[in-house]
């Protein structure tokens, strides 16, 4: 039996019953393709039924406002998918006519749609056979071609989607698309594979050579930049906070979160009181230190060890918020876990 038809075979027995499955509107697939990337299923899924919930059309969702949708995705980071995704909406909503383009290579053009989301479209929605390549599909193919490239270099990403582009189905992309991601996902995972039962162990060069756990090869990650924030929570008699929102291009833009002093190592404070703004302290008490040991949270490229500080005030400028006001804004969970816990 052939490739294609093996893993196709495989997958209809094996494949999960996953809501965006059951459909090929361009709409629910294309914003299924957004939320999952860098996202695991089991994470993701809850927010694609509130997305259709909210936004059941792509009209909807261009009609809300980046705040809404930021809202909406809290919790998901990357939160420049979600700008994108709302941006792309608008698009299609405002300039198309709400119609989706109807191929890969008009898909590709839309912003925040990559090779693998406009491929996933193109061949789903479409029956168009452009190979969908991701993590799942590189590590694929990595072992059962024995493939030393690595995933990660300009070389590798070009070998790999070549690959994928001869192997896939010309009569059903859809599922072929589908099948060896999900092949990636449930039989050759990162670690401990079902190897005994793959319909690929004969062929397999990494179960044949012992070279599993080599396979498939990267190159090293950047060295992680490591900060130190600072968070002044203002707590006014009665009981209103200072909240600001993120600018620029860094993490989380478009996100709000109390006025920060980013130190270059771990502030104590003397050090802090230096840099609390004075315009927002109307009493003589001194800042409080939420938690003695940083909060530590990990992105993909800088570690954040953050510190809250609470400044009690007598009162607090005009655009001081209640915390209810604050709990309708989009925030970090860096932030939203504060909230949580702090008692305001």
């Amino acid at each position: 039996m052939s490739f294609d038809k093996n893993l196709i075979y495989w997958y209809l027995e094996n494949k999960r019953d996953l809501p965006w499955r059951s459909t090929k509107d361009p709409y629910q697939i294309w914003l299924s393709e957004i939320i999952l990337q860098q996202t695991r299923v089991e994470q993701g899924k809850p927010y694609y039924f509130k997305f259709l919930k909210a936004f059941p059309t792509v009209f909807s969702l261009a009609n809300a406002s980046e705040e809404e949708v930021l809202k909406l995705w809290q919790g998901l980071g990357y939160y420049s998918r979600a700008r994108n995704l709302h941006f792309t909406a608008q698009y299609i909503a405002f300039d198309l006519g709400g119609r989706f383009p109807a191929s890969y290579s008009e898909l590709v053009k839309l912003k925040g749609v990559g090779d693998y989301t406009a491929a996933a479209i193109a061949s789903i929605c479409y029956d168009e056979p452009q190979a969908a390549v991701d993590g799942n599909v590189y590590r694929v193919l990595a072992r059962i071609f024995g493939i030393n490239t690595p995933t990660n270099s300009s070389q590798g990403i070009k070998q790999f989607r070549n690959l994928a582009q001869d192997l896939i189905s010309r009569e059903d992309p859809a599922n072929f698309n589908q099948a060896l991601i999900e092949f990636g996902s449930e039989q050759c995972k990162p670690r401990n594979p079902l190897c005994n039962s793959c319909p690929f162990s004969t062929r397999c060069v990494a179960f044949n050579q012992n070279r599993i756990n080599d396979l498939p090869v990267k190159l090293k990650k950047l060295k992680v930049k490591k900060r130190h924030f600072n968070y002044l929570v203002y707590i006014s008699e009665e009981g209103k906070t200072i909240m600001q929102q993120r600018r620029g291009k860094g993490i989380w833009e478009g996100l709000y979160e109390f006025p920060l002093v980013e130190t270059a190592t771990e502030a104590g404070l003397e050090h802090l009181v230096e840099e609390v703004p004075a315009a927002y302290v109307t009493s003589n008490k001194k800042p409080l230190l939420f938690n003695e040991v940083p909060i530590v949270h990990k992105l993909t490229h800088q570690h954040i060890y953050t510190k809250f500080w609470i400044l009690e005030c007598k009162e607090l400028p005009q655009e001081a918020l209640s915390l209810a006001e604050v709990n309708k804004l989009p925030v970090p969970v860096l932030i939203e876990n504060f909230i949580d816990t702090f008692d305001f």
